[in-house]
């Protein structure tokens, strides 16, 4: 037998919620099969597996909010017999009931209909987001009904809001509106997302900052031969295939720790642990506030195209809230960048047990001085937020520059 707890979605989790079990009791699963959505105080996620065989026992039910940690499921490995359920007592004949004197007849009462909770259709990934499905409840909203407007016809957030308020509107004139009966209470209470998700980031942040002893480098990068390289490479592509200059920073970072590998891993019981992976968690905004940092996984092994279809689908999932627990827990290493925003500098701070965290701003015209001579360069910021446990400045400094050199030959990313 096996146990499936409930999983660390980042270290700033503390509590999740099953809002949606995709499995039940018998049913074989292999690793990496999404069972669960959980929604934790900053996101709704797709939980996975990572053992495989059958569901023998579900513990926590839809809608209960456990510690990390707690005991979700028991299920049967490496082709054990699935124990057999404990024999029910056989509960004693009841005694004959009494004859009682027949009800009398009301003739003008008519039976109430039987109030019934809001119906859900069985989510399945790419068709329901997590998101939609909290949402769902929370509103009571009979997602059978409502046509998805999201990536491959899945229902989002915005669907499901908007099939709300369709069904709340008044009826048209002349109509007499019926009623309709009081909703059975949802099994899930509704979250303040927005305020729990910034007390959540802000106790990971605050913690961070007070466990971390944490380090800052920055320099300039010379930007032309990349940008130039970009410029010729993405007429060459259709439009849909074209890259952004975001993928080709991501890739000098996984290629860069190679040659510095302190900065990949996680500070864990006093001790730093490399990764031998690099899975690198991209910051991506929420559209109701905040950001959460999902990985992009082996970034080191993948081409430039294929880091760019990987992250707009990432993107694309995090707004529609269909993210898997592997992307949130994986990340060894966290990319942030503010130049859409028209930032030109980020310090960012460490997200444990991460070691480090590099911050790219905009890219910027300045003057630069390259082989004797002045001119106007396309520059970006770099910098580096590092563990002073795990590496130093020294470190740092070399890793900086294994990123500015790779960017120099952006032909060889």
């Amino acid at each position: 037998m096996a146990d499936f707890l409930m999983p660390s979605l980042g270290a700033d989790m503390e509590f999740g919620t099953v809002l949606q079990w995709l499995v039940k009791p018998g049913d074989a699963v292999k690793r990496g099969d999404i069972v669960a959505v959980v929604d934790t105080e900053k996101a709704t996620i797709e939980v996975e597996i990572f053992q495989t065989g059958i569901i023998q026992r579900i513990v926590v039910a839809q809608g209960e909010k456990v510690p990390v940690g707690t005991l979700l499921a028991v299920l049967s490995v490496n082709g054990e017999a699935a124990a057999a359920p404990e024999p029910k007592p056989t509960p004693a004949a009841p005694p004959p009931p009494r004859p009682v004197a027949p009800p009398r007849t009301q003739p003008h009462a008519v039976a109430k209909p039987t109030p019934t909770a809001p119906k859900l259709a069985a989510p399945h990934r790419m068709h329901i987001s997590p998101l939609a499905t909290r949402v769902a409840l929370d509103l009571k909203v009979d997602l059978s009904t409502v046509k998805g407007t999201g990536p491959d016809g899945a229902i989002t957030k915005a669907d499901v809001e908007r099939a709300a308020k369709t069904a709340q509107a008044p009826a048209s004139a002349g109509e007499t509106a019926t009623p309709a009966p009081a909703p059975a209470k949802s099994a899930v209470a509704p979250i303040d997302h927005h305020t729990a998700m910034r007390k959540v980031i802000a106790a990971a942040m605050a913690r961070s900052k007070r466990e971390i002893p944490h380090y800052y480098l920055g320099t300039q990068i010379d930007t032309s031969k990349a940008m130039a390289w970009l410029t010729a490479e993405n007429l060459k592509r259709p439009v849909t295939e074209r890259l952004l200059n975001s993928v080709m920073l991501i890739k000098a970072v996984a290629l860069a720790i190679k040659e510095v590998p302190e900065m990949n891993g996680f500070w864990i019981d006093g001790g730093f642990r490399p990764s031998e992976a690099v899975h690198i968690g991209v910051a991506i905004s929420i559209r109701q506030g905040g950001l959460i940092a999902p990985a992009i996984h082996d970034v080191e092994r993948k081409s430039l195209g294929e880091i760019m279809v990987n992250l707009r689908d990432l993107v694309k999932r995090v707004r529609a809230g269909m993210l898997r627990s592997s992307e949130i827990a994986d990340a060894t290493i966290t990319v942030t960048s503010l130049g859409e925003q028209g930032v030109e500098t980020v310090f960012g701070v460490i997200y444990p047990p991460q070691v480090a965290l590099v911050g790219f701003g905009k890219i910027v015209e300045r003057p630069f001085a390259s082989g004797g001579m002045l001119g106007a360069r396309p520059i970006v910021m770099a910098s580096l937020s590092g563990d002073h446990r795990a590496s130093d400045g020294h470190r740092g400094g070399l890793f900086l520059a294994a990123i500015d050199r790779l960017l120099q030959e952006p032909e060889k990313l």
